[in-house]
């Protein structure tokens, strides 16, 4: 069995890659080094993605925001109260990235900032990435009662207090502005109290 068609050289490529731009963002690491932590030559790079590290990058976001939303479904599912299963989720991802030492932030926000208008296939990503973490949010406020167009802003106010949260909780080393963030929009949104009795729908 050659290289290139080993088992597992696409996962540890995409690993290595999400690993960088959790760290050191998309031109932090040079491809050598890149190549190297996945243990793969670098014609094993573009048997997999032709497109190179661009490519290679676009898989390791698309591999994140499944991740995320994996770990997000789990906690809908065991949460009866949607805005219960984001605290949660956003107080793992606090976890995670105390766990680093702050070191290591989530990738959508460090490849994002480090984009620019030239960077067309990343930008698609991203903007994929983030709506569909907003639409998974916003369905499950819809479950939950939430008008369509309240559920979209909510969840928008979600995901923009998760990211913007971890960004500045790694900056700060520290979880307080996360935390901070987190406890006072989710009381916000907690105190306007059940959905069917601000909407005049039976409970």
């Amino acid at each position: 069995m050659t290289e290139t068609t080993t088992p597992g050289t696409r996962e540890r490529l995409i690993a290595a890659m999400t690993d960088a731009l959790r760290r050191r963002g998309l031109h932090g690491i040079g491809l050598t080094e890149l190549l190297a932590q996945a243990g793969a030559p670098k014609g094993v790079l573009y048997h997999h993605f032709p497109g190179g590290k661009t490519e290679l990058a676009v898989a390791a976001i698309d591999d994140v925001v499944a991740r995320m939303l994996g770990w997000l479904d789990g906690l809908l599912a065991r949460n009866a109260d949607p805005i219960e299963a984001a605290r949660q989720w956003m107080q793992g991802a606090t976890v995670r990235l105390s766990s680093t030492g702050f070191h290591a932030g989530c990738p959508l926000a460090t490849v994002a900032l480090e984009s620019t208008p030239d960077d067309h296939a990343l930008r698609e990503a991203l903007a994929r990435a983030f709506a569909t973490l907003r639409e998974r949010i916003a369905l499950a406020l819809e479950q939950h009662g939430e008008p369509p167009a309240q559920a979209q802003g909510i969840a928008a106010l979600i995901v923009a207090t998760y990211e913007g949260g971890l960004l500045q909780a790694r900056v700060a080393q520290s979880s307080d502005p996360i935390n901070l963030a987190t406890q006072t929009l989710l009381s916000l949104l907690a105190a306007r109290g059940p959905t069917a009795a601000r909407t005049g729908e039976p409970s």
